[in-house]
């Protein structure tokens, strides 16, 4: 492909990744897989090179544009190269003319910018919402440790017990100690949730919205595959991908349970009132990971944020049913909106006042209500809100 077709090629993305936004249909992940499945010619630096128009776009864009050409025109006034490549040329993207906008910058959609003001986040730490995220992975305690694990490459000691840093695009995946199961990608904010949550081995710790099980595995190394630990979701396709990792893991004291929504407790009966802890992961809008997917923006809406914080409230109260009298309930989203933090504690402790806020020690992290919140500028983790509950 000539430079001019790759321009082309991202606009031709980015068309379906906005119409995608618009219908909440597929990531933009698997549209720019699925584009080039159907286009066998395209090389892997093609490959690598379109991505990055499309994603550099996308973090260039404020509100969803109303073409990808548009979006394209944005990223070309910030680059000359690229303006100079709209060249008209066969397989290229047609001239730029004299009365074509460009799509607005800025972080996200207009009411979704106020709503982060509002929550405390100045301009500079929104601005970081869209930086490119490191890769961070922990080593897996189970098989191994930080102070001894060999790796093809060195990384950066981070503040979590067994956090490591890399670069982007480090291909960790194809190294004998991701295969093994001696490491885990896993974002440095999450590592630090799971290690406020303070399991240990021999306790009892269900962890109520597993998904594809990250935390359920960095939960059964720190209970050092001691105690029960439950992995529950609502969503069988992300379940079923944490039974494979937990083996290569070593992970063998992790039980999963499909939940159907609304009939959860019914399901949970025999774990009422025995848990030692309880995290909640709460589905929320994941402000906090744009600088993974930054098209999330335009996906978010004021009614789909009112849903979740209806659901994040209703997952605190099955917690509080689930925790023994003295146990506790982890609280987290990955956002930095108040509506999904600060003030879904703030609801929790007047709707149960049997729930009591506990002091968090994390290295990192600001207090923020009664909890703590992580955020790409001020601690280099994805934007994390965290909170830790006592049940009386």
């Amino acid at each position: 492909m000539t430079p001019a077709a790759r321009v082309q090629a991202a606009i031709e993305l980015l068309d379906q990744i906005i119409d995608a936004a618009k219908s909440k249909g597929a990531p933009a992940d698997r549209l720019i897989a699925n584009y080039f499945k159907q286009r066998r010619y395209a090389g892997s630096k093609d490959r690598r090179a379109v991505r990055e128009l499309v994603y550099a776009a996308v973090r260039a864009c404020g509100p969803i544009p109303v073409s990808g050409r548009a979006a394209m025109l944005r990223l070309a006034e910030q680059d000359d190269t690229i303006a100079a490549l709209f060249d008209g040329s066969t397989h290229g993207a047609a001239a730029i003319g004299d009365d074509e906008k460009p799509a607005p910058d800025g972080v996200a959609p207009d009411w979704l910018t106020q709503a982060l003001t509002a929550s405390g986040i100045d301009q500079n730490e929104a601005a970081a919402l869209l930086d490119r995220a490191p890769l961070d992975i922990r080593v897996n305690t189970l098989k191994a440790d930080r102070s001894g694990i060999e790796l093809p490459e060195t990384g950066e000691p981070l503040a979590a017990s067994q956090a490591l840093r890399f670069s982007t695009g480090t291909s960790v995946e194809q190294w004998p100690a991701y295969r093994d199961g001696r490491i885990e990608v896993q974002d440095h904010g999450s590592q630090l949730v799971c290690e406020a949550l303070s399991a240990r081995p021999g306790e009892t710790v269900v962890d109520l919205c597993a998904g594809a099980g990250g935390k359920s595995l960095a939960l059964a190394a720190a209970m050092q595959n001691q105690g029960r630990l439950l992995a529950c979701d609502t969503n069988r396709g992300r379940l079923s991908r944490l039974a494979p990792r937990a083996e290569r893991a070593g992970a063998g004291l992790i039980e999963t349970l499909l939940l159907n929504p609304d009939r959860e407790l019914e399901m949970l009966a025999e774990w009422r009132g025995v848990a030692d802890a309880v995290l909640v992961d709460a589905p929320c809008s994941g402000t906090g990971t744009w600088r993974r997917n930054p098209e999330a923006r335009w996906r978010l809406d004021e009614g789909e944020l009112t849903r979740l914080t209806f659901l994040q409230d209703r997952l605190i109260d099955i917690a509080a049913v689930m925790v023994k009298p003295g146990g506790r309930i982890g609280f987290v989203t990955c956002s930095l909106l108040d509506a999904e933090g600060k003030d879904r504690i703030a609801a929790a402790l007047e709707r149960h006042p049997q729930l009591k806020p506990m002091d968090i020690a994390l290295p990192l992290g600001r207090a923020h209500g009664a909890g703590v919140r992580l955020s790409p500028a001020h601690d280099g983790t994805d934007g994390f809100f965290v909170a830790m509950l006592r049940a009386g």
